[in-house]
């Protein structure tokens, strides 16, 4: 959602959609956002409703309602009501339609898990999800595959995550397998961890160590972070033993490299001068 248009037609569908479910329950915001990302999936197999759906020379009550017509019987109608509003909207770009759309559907996922207690849990097993992928090529060549039916890969993932992490991480998780605004799988599901992150109003700070922190560090150098960012932050660690020793930290595109492989890599290049 690139646009000034298309942030304000995403913050009128979002307003709408929690004033409809102020007062709902975890599970029934969840059944609405696996309508909205439902519709989202529809929406990128069907580049010619998005055009239809962001045309600009009809009016925005003709568009909204051309799509409540066609949710008519198949969604609830607090998600017909969103995405009728969304649509109505202005957008730039078809693609900004579906970008939006998705986004929403993961904003009521994250809602359904902050109201059930869950929200720290759901990041936690994101990024971890994360890692074991990264540590395993064959399964994240197997998940980043754009040929492999999304279908087969999600069956995949739900049979390792099978009891081992909440329902709303394996949802998330299969939107990364779709592909996040036209991400790569790993891209979107660091995307994904992030705002699950700012749902908590935390910064995410990605750790690389040679070696296990104890609790005291974590916490040490998540408060140093909190006092340098002006907001709470949530340490995501990575143990990689090649970088021998000292610390890597990036937050956003804030790197701070005081790993001893950095320090052994400018030496190197300094007595090649």
């Amino acid at each position: 959602m690139a646009s000034s248009v298309s942030q304000q037609s995403f913050a009128a569908a979002s307003e709408k959609l929690s004033g409809a479910t102020g007062t709902a329950t975890a599970a029934q915001v969840a059944t609405v956002a696996d309508e909205i990302l439902s519709v989202a999936a529809l929406l990128r197999a069907q580049p010619r409703l998005r055009r239809a759906l962001t045309d600009p020379s009809r009016s925005g009550a003709d568009r909204g309602e051309l799509f409540r017509s066609l949710l008519s019987g198949k969604v609830t109608q607090v998600t017909a009501d969103a995405l009728a509003t969304l649509v109505a909207g202005r957008f730039s770009r078809p693609s900004e339609l579906l970008d939006a759309t998705e986004r929403l559907g993961v904003d009521a996922l994250l809602d359904s898990a902050e109201r059930d207690g869950k929200l720290a849990e759901v990041e936690d097993e994101l990024f971890r999800f994360g890692q074991i992928v990264s540590g395993t090529p064959e399964l994240a060549v197997t998940l980043s595959d754009p040929g492999a039916p999304i279908d087969r890969r999600v069956r995949l993932v739900n049979d390792l995550l099978k009891g081992k992490a909440q329902l709303v991480s394996g949802r998330l998780i299969e939107v990364a397998i779709a592909g996040l605004g036209g991400r790569g799988f790993e891209s979107s599901l660091t995307r994904l961890v992030e705002w699950t992150a700012a749902k908590r109003d935390r910064e995410v700070a990605y750790v690389t160590v040679a070696k296990p922190l104890s609790e005291a560090e974590e916490q040490a150098l998540a408060g140093k972070l909190a006092t340098m960012y002006g907001r709470q932050v949530s340490l995501k660690v990575n143990v990689n033993p090649s970088i021998i020793g000292g610390v890597s930290v990036q937050v956003g595109s804030d790197l701070y490299d005081g790993t001893i492989l950095r320090r052994l890599n400018a030496a190197k290049q300094a007595f090649a001068k």
